[in-house]
């Protein structure tokens, strides 16, 4: 999707979310001690670090790990954490990645920064030329549930196949799964 196309759409979206991203954030901000935003350092285009925020759905001293390492996942979340991630509403802040241009709005999603064996996977097959995405087509072929090989097999394929259209596809596909609250295991 061009560089255009990816801000007009960041703009549109936080102009729609402005209202619901600020009753997140009261909420955050009202249910756990802490910052309302988390910045996690994730690898960007051509494995370069960027932070990326997203509304703060663990409490503030659990590992940085993914999700689904870390032992009990659901005892790290804060009271309203897995409505968050469920409803994906933690990640509206990453809106503004997109409009620094750190993330577009398809892509491959960003992988933690320690995250070596996913990240070199991901080089191995060219997909770290990508900019990550709010969404992809790893996303909405499993999310939580793809093991890294899967997840990286769906990137290439991205990468093979990506077109204005194909990412129209994984928007819309995006869209049913985030109203349906699947594939997400935290």
């Amino acid at each position: 999707m061009p560089r255009m196309i990816d801000v007009v759409l960041a703009l549109a979206a936080l102009i729609v979310f402005a209202i619901p991203m600020a009753l997140v954030a009261i909420a955050v901000k009202l249910t756990s001690p802490g910052p309302v935003l988390y910045w996690s350092q994730r690898v960007g285009r051509y494995n370069c670090l960027f932070a990326m925020p997203k509304f703060r759905s663990m409490r503030i001293d659990t590992p940085a790990l993914p999700t689904h390492l870390l032992r009990d996942g659901e005892s790290w979340l804060t009271p309203i954490g897995g409505f968050l991630r469920r409803s994906s509403l933690d990640e509206l802040p990453q809106l503004w990645c997109i409009l620094t241009g750190d993330m577009a709005v398809v892509g491959p999603r960003p992988a933690l920064f320690n995250q070596d064996d996913l990240v070199a996977a991901r080089t191995a097959q060219k997909v770290h030329e990508l900019r990550p995405g709010l969404t992809g087509w790893a996303q909405v072929n499993g999310r939580d549930n793809l093991s890294i090989p899967e997840k990286v097999d769906y990137d290439a394929e991205y990468l093979r196949r990506r077109s204005f259209g194909f990412d129209m596809i994984i928007i819309w596909k995006t869209i049913k799964k985030v109203l349906g609250s699947s594939d997400i295991s935290h």
